[in-house]
């Protein structure tokens, strides 16, 4: 797949937008307007790894798309493993290192009536950029983690390669490690008490709520681990 290094771009999602019928993978030094999940800004400081890699299908089932998101969170973890840390994917594509963000995913599906056309997949890792202040309980590093700066030549050779390969909803479940546990689901109407139980096949999250089983979507809920 051709990759395409870039300096200072407004969002790597977005430069792959503007390219056409291509695949490939971008990769850049900062981005001034990097985003996050629904809607969020994403601080994309130098130092950090932002990437995206854009793919076109033919035939690509939309029940199938958790399957984007399976590559792009696993292609993430073992990336970050192979630095000898221990990632943990928190529901739906954030990656924790010691209950702190380490890595969030964006993907931008184009679809064409039950298919997918086209998928964007924004990465960003934290590696030796600083981060803000106001995220220091909540978000980390790898050079915080690991004491000292690290070599994101390195760490980009790794996530492409990883991103080539192919893996499965059991792959992303063994980077989980909080099912049977109690987390906190986050609706617009308030938070509730839940024990994780499951991640199905299409992306969904099982929870016991108040005694019974109950599936939701990460695109109405968020969650936060205990």
């Amino acid at each position: 797949m051709k990759i395409i290094e870039l300096g200072e771009i407004d969002s790597t999602n977005e430069y792959c937008k503007r390219r056409g019928k291509e695949n490939l993978i971008v990769a850049a030094v900062s981005q001034t307007s990097g985003k996050g999940t629904k809607g969020r800004s994403y601080v994309s400081d130098e130092g950090g790894l932002y990437l995206s890699v854009m793919r076109h299908y033919d035939n690509f089932l939309s029940c199938n798309a958790f399957k984007i998101m399976v590559n792009a969170c696993v292609a993430v973890c073992r990336t970050v493993q192979s630095f000898g840390l221990k990632p943990v994917i928190r529901w739906a594509n954030d990656v924790l290192v010691n209950g702190k963000k380490i890595c969030g995913t964006l993907i931008e599906n184009t679809f064409s009536g039950s298919y997918i056309s086209r998928s964007i997949v924004g990465m960003g890792i934290n590696v030796n950029n600083k981060l803000p202040y106001e995220l220091k309980n909540i978000a980390t590093s790898l050079s915080a983690e690991l004491g000292k700066p690290v070599d994101i030549k390195a760490v980009r050779s790794e996530l492409v390669k990883n991103l080539q390969k192919d893996y499965t909803i059991k792959d992303y479940k063994n980077f989980i490690n909080w099912f049977g546990k109690e987390v906190t689901v986050k609706t617009e109407r308030g938070e509730l008490t839940a024990i994780a139980v499951d991640v199905d096949y299409d992306g969904g999250l099982l929870c016991v709520i108040a005694g019974s089983v109950n599936k939701i979507n990460s695109a109405e809920v968020s969650l936060r681990l205990k």
